[in-house]
């Protein structure tokens, strides 16, 4: 079949789901990643054929919502090449914001950094290319998700320390590392209404909710591993409707020197901690 009539088709069929330009989007990131088939090369051939039926056969789980990170396998991240699958989320470029803002303050500079909740790897690894002269580890309570991240350490050669832990059982006096970066669950139960079902049915839910009551509990359980051991600095992703939670939760902590920032869509999605 003509490349041509199979795109008709996913503007046809994914209407009810995604505006045409989203969906040509996601098309042409799939004829890249099965045929290395980009945009352009489809208006200079528009009678261009494929030798296979793998777009067809993706174009029903498109339907279904799957995102088409997990039909691909993989996404971009900090200009790096991540496997992804069904046990990691997938990362964000409001991450990438993180990853960056704890390179502008750490550039240069010899740190030992532990990212907790690292799932495919992406802050550790991000920060690995970023900060050569760092010792990087990730933890992650997921076996399934370790074994992804190591892939991902192995393929952009970056030597990164894996440790499969539980937060809630580590003790603080084996923490020994001057950052701890985070982006934990944060998504509280009652916000999913308002979260597309291509995420509530696809992503890792433990990975990304936490009961109403316990919407601070991840950064209650790291501040306290932070205060009671040798770390300086920690920076956390966070819920943008729970600022002023967070802002009183260090309160209740003696913690004065924070910083609140928002990602470039103006959401307050990212802080920083002195310890």
């Amino acid at each position: 079949m003509r490349l041509k009539e199979i795109l008709n088709r996913y503007l046809y069929d994914l209407s009810s789901l995604y505006t045409p330009e989203e969906i040509k989007a996601v098309f042409f990131r799939l004829t890249e990643h099965f045929y290395q088939i980009k945009r352009l090369d489809l208006a200079i051939d528009p009678d261009l054929r494929l030798p296979d039926k793998r777009l067809e056969v993706a174009l029903p789980e498109l339907q279904q919502g799957k995102p088409w990170q997990y039909i691909t396998g993989e996404v971009t991240f900090c200009h790096l090449p991540l496997k992804v699958n069904s046990h990691t989320l997938i990362p964000r470029p409001e991450t990438e914001e993180l990853v960056d803002w704890v390179y502008k303050d750490w550039k240069g500079k010899y740190v030992k950094i532990l990212d907790i909740g690292t799932g495919s790897g992406a802050i550790a690894i991000g920060l690995g290319t970023k900060l050569p002269q760092a010792k990087i580890s990730a933890l992650d309570i997921s076996l399934e998700a370790l074994q992804i991240a190591r892939e991902n350490a192995q393929d952009n050669r970056q030597d990164i320390e894996f440790i499969h832990q539980d937060i809630f059982s580590i003790e603080a006096h084996n923490l020994n590392y001057d950052i701890i970066v985070s982006n934990p669950p944060y998504v509280r139960e009652s916000e999913k209404k308002l979260m597309s079902d291509n995420v509530l049915k696809y992503e890792p839910a433990n990975a990304l909710f936490v009961l109403d009551r316990q919407a601070l509990k991840f950064y209650d359980r790291i501040l306290d591993l932070a205060l009671k051991s040798c770390t300086k600095m920690v920076y956390f992703e966070i819920n943008e409707y729970l600022k002023n939670e967070l802002e009183a939760l260090l309160n209740r902590k003696n913690l004065t020197d924070f910083t609140f920032k928002k990602d470039f869509f103006g959401k307050w999605r990212m802080l920083k901690v002195l310890i």
